[in-house]
C-alpha cells in the first residue's frame, strides 16, 4: 500500500530551548498524520462516534529517534498500514527532512466503544482501511 503523505512544519512552540523539536511533539505530529489518513479514506471519525459509538484509540507505541528536526523544518509524515485485525490497525509511521529520516513509529490503535470496551470494526471502515483489492 502506498503511504499517506502528511507536510507539516516545526513550530517554534514545537522546540525546546536548543531548538530542537521536543520529543513528545513528535507523537504530536503523527496523530496528525493520522487523523488526515483516516480522513482521506473518507472515513468521518465524529461520525463513526455518533453513529456506531465506536472511537479509535492509541493501544501501543514503539518509536525510534533517529535524528533531531528542528525549528523551520518542513517535515514529511508517512503512513503505512502494515496490519489490519478484527478491533487492531497496525501502522508504521515515518518522519522525514527532505528525504532524511527522523524518526520512525510503530502504532497499534484499537476499535473502543465510548466506554473503553472493544468493539468490531465496522465492515464499511474496515473495507476503507484496507484500500482497493487488486
Amino acid at each position: 500500500m502506498t503511504p499517506h503523505q502528511f507536510r507539516t512544519r516545526v513550530y517554534y512552540e514545537d522546540t525546546d530551548l536548543a531548538g530542537i523539536v521536543y520529543y513528545a511533539n513528535y507523537l504530536k505530529f503523527i496523530e496528525r498524520a493520522r487523523t488526515e489518513w483516516v480522513a482521506s479514506l473518507g472515513v468521518d471519525q465524529m461520525a463513526l462516534k455518533a453513529r456506531d459509538g465506536i472511537v479509535f484509540a492509541v493501544r501501543r507505541v514503539e518509536a525510534d529517534f533517529l535524528r533531531p528536526a528542528r525549528f523551520g523544518d518542513d517535515l514529511l509524515v508517512e503512513t503505512t498500514l502494515t496490519a489490519l485485525g478484527g478491533a487492531r490497525i497496525g501502522l508504521e509511521q515515518l518522519i522525514t527532512r527532505a528525504g532524511e529520516r527522523l524518526f520512525v513509529a510503530q502504532v497499534t490503535l484499537v476499535c473502543l466503544t465510548e466506554d473503553g470496551h472493544a468493539a468490531r470494526l465496522p465492515a464499511e471502515v474496515r473495507a476503507r482501511l484496507a484500500g482497493p483489492v487488486h
